[in-house]
């Protein structure tokens, strides 16, 4: 034991990754939680006895710090995921397929094998690829991704880019930021074997990390306070007092709008910054098909803001799931949380009718649509995010919180890590 006492405020991702490193460092640790429940935005729900997740999660083989995790709470990534080399197929058959090897190459060969796209097409890819790498994946903090990509055919921005930026940063290639989307693209597929491959969960996300990480943390001496909702955060001879109990550090890692609740009183200006932040929702819409095996457990969807919402759709019964019960996605949803639930019910319906076709050889009927309004912050370019020190022994951590990533599992992750790592 360290002797130094760390209280973690919120128990989602950022906090329970905060919470397993500060114990394994040997420092003594309360967890604090305002739900039941542990997981955050990343868990599972329950539908009439079916257990489902409240939105569908991809993790790749970058994720290093989340599968560190996982595996150090007794989880193995063998048999929590179904893996295979990045896949962005249509129901067509069409799509890019990584082979497996050296990332470079991989890719290469990948983009040449996609026979739906012109010569010209595949060849104005590795070309704008190999700028990007030579300038070090690197781009001026004001463009958009549209505008980094428009270079490109329209085929490549349609069937690749368009899709792979609005599944990475939850938000449209018209609005996002090139930069955080250049640096996802160098990590996922230039950083070594394996970085791109496709991690795809076959356990609902509360047993593959909340769970068995709330049972390691309790057995490891943790205190984990559930159904607690900070009141506040006050300094005292040079500790932190959370509801009156003292700390030497504090994690603060709630969401965004939580933190700056918190913070406000002792730094308004990181207050100000958190809570100045917009999102975009994601709907997940659950539609049961009996009998449906889809060609993949992932399919890419092409989509439209006028009729067509979803870019991805999930066979949750090759997922670990019941079978026939399919996962439809709407990233970057805000105009289809607009339109309502039973227009976009419908909307989805028709494009899955349309768009797969024979694979449906039942009705489709929606089971559940589930709605995250704040998903996820909205990644545009020169975005200023809170950072991870707030004061003299505060910290913060969220996927909302300074750093190369969007809002992703891994940004999460990541955030509470390294906030633990700053504590000296």
């Amino acid at each position: 034991m360290t002797g130094r006492s760390v209280a973690v405020v919120g128990g989602g991702w950022a906090g329970l990754a905060a919470a397993i490193e500060a114990r394994q460092r040997g420092h003594a640790v309360t967890l604090y939680e305002m739900a039941p429940q542990l997981g955050g935005r990343a868990r599972r729900v329950d539908l009439d006895g079916i257990a489902l997740d409240n939105g569908q999660h991809i993790l790749i083989g970058a994720y290093r710090e989340t599968l560190r995790l996982i595996r150090a709470v007794g989880v193995d990534p063998a048999v929590a995921f179904v893996r295979t080399p990045l896949r962005l197929v249509y129901p067509d058959g069409h799509g890019l397929q990584l082979p497996p090897g050296s990332p470079m190459w991989a890719f290469a060969r990948g983009v040449m094998r996609l026979r739906a796209w012109r010569l010209g097409d595949r060849l104005a890819l590795l070309a704008t690829a190999a700028a990007w790498m030579w300038r070090g994946f690197r781009c001026d903090a004001s463009l958009t991704v549209a505008q980094l990509t428009s270079n490109l055919p329209h085929a490549v921005r349609a069937d690749l880019v368009d899709p792979l930026c609005v599944a990475a940063l939850n938000t449209p290639s018209q609005t996002a930021s090139a930069a955080v989307f250049l640096r996802v693209i160098r990590d996922a597929l230039f950083s070594g074997p394996g970085s791109a491959d496709l991690l795809l969960p076959t356990l609902r996300l509360t047993e593959l990390f909340p769970g068995p990480a709330a049972h390691w943390l309790e057995r490891s001496g943790v205190a984990v306070e559930r159904s607690h909702r900070v009141d506040a955060l006050k300094a005292d001879a040079g500790r932190w007092c959370v509801d009156g109990t003292p700390f030497d550090q504090v994690v603060v890692a709630t969401s965004a709008a939580e933190a700056a609740r918190l913070i406000e009183p002792i730094e308004p200006g990181w207050s100000a910054m958190a809570a100045t932040l917009r999102y975009e929702p994601i709907i997940t819409v659950y539609a049961q098909c009996d009998g449906v095996r889809l060609a993949q457990p992932m399919l890419a969807l092409r989509s439209d803001d006028a009729h067509s919402p979803a870019q991805f759709v999930f066979d949750l019964g090759q997922l670990g799931g019941p079978d026939g019960l399919l996962g439809f996605v709407i990233s970057g949803a805000q105009a289809w949380v607009d339109r309502g639930a039973d227009a976009t019910c419908t909307a989805v319906l028709n494009q899955a009718r349309q768009m797969l076709g024979r694979q449906l050889r039942q009705p489709l009927r929606v089971q559940r649509l589930l709605t995250e309004k704040r998903a996820t912050f909205r990644c545009t370019p020169g975005l200023q995010r809170p950072p991870g020190s707030i004061a003299p022994r505060l910290h913060a951590a969220g996927d909302y919180v300074a750093g190369p990533y969007p809002a992703t599992l891994e940004g999460a992750v990541r955030s509470g890590v390294d906030a633990v790592r700053s504590i000296v």
